[in-house]
């Protein structure tokens, strides 16, 4: 009686083994490529704020989105970001922007207690991504306030750059959108080292203590003079 359904058991293990190795496959993991910037060396360099860098939200995801003919975003099936990738295109902007200004001084936002930056840089990402037939795109906008508070540039930036469809080259090629976007800003942030000094303000000189109004004097009572008469009178 149990003979015969030997047969049937091993191949339903089997199939259900063949089930749980395709439902398991590993999945690999991207992080953008940061390149090989320079190890900045002037610890006294231009003073940078980056940020608040600003992602689209349609990229606070760890999915690695890829970009179909028709202009829609699929989940990858073979990969995902090794984590935030916001906090990874922070931190390849920052790098990259050290090395291009040659600068230890560059931080990201918020400003550490007591850091005073020459200039301030407000980033928004508001595309990257690319498909297997799709370039990799990024728009990109920067605006630029210097010590004084005034905006010295605003720029929208649009960059595009080729792959071979696999998608380690599209995160390669992503990261290699975002160099050339520091590189750009680097070149922005520049002339703006050696701005003027701010004036302090002129303190103002304090008005002069007012002299108190003189009281009116108070009449004195004349003093009794005695005439030598025969009588002792007092004229007042």
């Amino acid at each position: 009686m149990t003979a015969p359904r030997l047969p049937f058991i091993f191949m339903l293990a089997g199939l259900l083994g063949l089930a749980g190795c395709s439902t398991h496959q590993p999945v690999s993991l991207y992080q953008l490529d940061s390149g090989s910037p320079a190890q900045p060396a002037q610890t006294a360099g231009m003073a940078v704020l980056l940020g608040p860098v600003v992602v689209a939200d349609y990229l606070q995801r760890e999915t690695l989105l890829q970009r179909q003919n028709d202009g829609s975003l699929q989940g990858s099936t073979d990969g995902r970001w090794a984590g935030s990738l916001s906090s990874d295109i922070n931190q390849l902007m920052l790098r990259q922007v050290a090395g291009q200004l040659d600068s230890q001084r560059v931080v990201l936002a918020p400003a550490p207690p007591g850091f005073t930056p020459d200039v301030q840089v407000l980033l928004t990402i508001t595309r990257l991504d690319s498909g297997t037939s799709q370039p990799a795109i990024l728009d990109a906008q920067w605006r630029l306030i210097d010590r004084r508070g005034q905006v010295r540039d605003n720029r929208i930036v649009h960059l595009q750059e080729q792959h071979t469809g696999t998608t380690a080259s599209q995160v390669q090629a992503q990261g290699v959108l975002l160099q050339h976007l520091a590189r750009q800003l680097s070149v922005a942030l520049k002339p703006l080292a050696n701005q003027p000094p701010i004036a302090e303000a002129p303190r103002k000189q304090s008005a002069p203590a007012q002299a108190k109004p003189a009281e009116p004097r108070k009449p004195k009572m004349p003093m009794a003079t005695p005439i030598r008469t025969d009588m002792e009178v007092f004229r007042f």
